[in-house]
């Protein structure tokens, strides 16, 4: 019982603390708000580069033609060496037949341009998929070296550029989630140091009459938390609302068809989730931090 008193006596000294030095808390509430918007907007972006990397990776093929004329006795070999390539994950066997049915079905033109053809122009091929996009181009080398296949084929620069353009942002957004995380701790720091400030003669006061150095940081982190969970609010508010517009405006994909966003309800509710308890745990951090460094307690 003494325990659940002291909690809730220390957390009305931190709401107290943040009515009472209100300008300051707005100023902290304002600024943590903003990074926290820009946080979840990279959040958001680096799960979508996330998603539609991974349905690249999933699409991502290697075609590989055969020479005129094989034999089935070599094709099985052919899949064989294939599969002892590192990198391989798994192939299909697809016929010349096969092959021209797909196409007839996928366009009117081919369909016309193929029947007027008395024979088959299209090449035996095994479609080969690869356990990392990254090993593709060395596969696809590998896979040509074998005899009995003619070419193999994968979309050469335009995949790699695709593949290294969605690194880069993949990256450039975990570095800048990270930048902004630590900016919004500096900010709550430096707004509970000021806090800390304007009451120091209360908490040299304290420390004079005996009270440990914990009773004296509790009612800073929560007020840090406070003002984390206050800020996270309208970033999430903003997260929720504006993501489904987006997503809506857009009919779930941005600038093609190839490009599909996650739909809003398998993201706002894990990105707000990330935001309170990224502005809960920063506020809070910040907090221990401006009490620790500055009042050396």
């Amino acid at each position: 019982m003494k325990a659940i008193r002291i909690l809730f006596r220390n957390i009305n000294s931190a709401f107290k603390s943040v009515v009472r030095n209100f300008s300051l808390s707005i100023a902290s509430v304002a600024c943590t708000t903003i990074t926290l918007i820009l946080v979840a907007l990279s959040v958001l972006i680096s799960l979508n580069v996330n998603n539609f990397t991974h349905e690249l990776e999933e699409e991502l093929t290697i075609v590989t033609y055969l020479n005129e004329g094989v034999e089935d006795q070599q094709i099985e070999k052919i899949k064989e060496q294939i599969a002892k390539v590192d990198g391989f994950e798994s192939l299909e066997f697809k016929s010349k037949d096969e092959w021209k049915a797909e196409m007839q079905a996928y366009s009117e033109e081919l369909n016309v341009s193929l029947s007027y053809l008395s024979e088959n122009p299209l090449l035996d091929s095994i479609v080969v998929k690869v356990t990392d996009p990254n090993k593709i181009n060395s596969v696809a080398k590998s896979i040509r070296e074998i005899e009995g296949v003619k070419d193999a084929k994968y979309g050469e620069g335009m995949v790699d550029d695709v593949i290294s353009i969605f690194n880069i942002v993949q990256n450039a957004t975990l570095i800048l989630v990270i930048a902004l995380i630590l900016v919004t701790a500096f900010l709550i720091s430096n707004t509970i140091k000021l806090t800390i400030f304007s009451r120091r003669n209360e908490i040299e006061i304290m420390r004079l009459v005996g009270t440990s150095n914990a009773v004296i940081r509790m009612p800073f982190i929560f007020e840090g938390f406070i003002l984390g969970i206050i800020g996270a609010i309208i970033p999430i508010i903003i997260t929720i609302y504006g993501y489904i517009l987006f997503y809506e405006h857009y009919n779930g994909h941005l600038f093609t068809n190839i490009i599909t966003l996650i739909s809003p309800g398998n993201i706002i509710l894990f990105v707000s989730l990330v935001i309170l308890v990224i502005g809960s745990l920063v506020g809070m951090f910040g907090s221990y931090r401006a009490v620790r460094k500055y009042l050396k307690i």
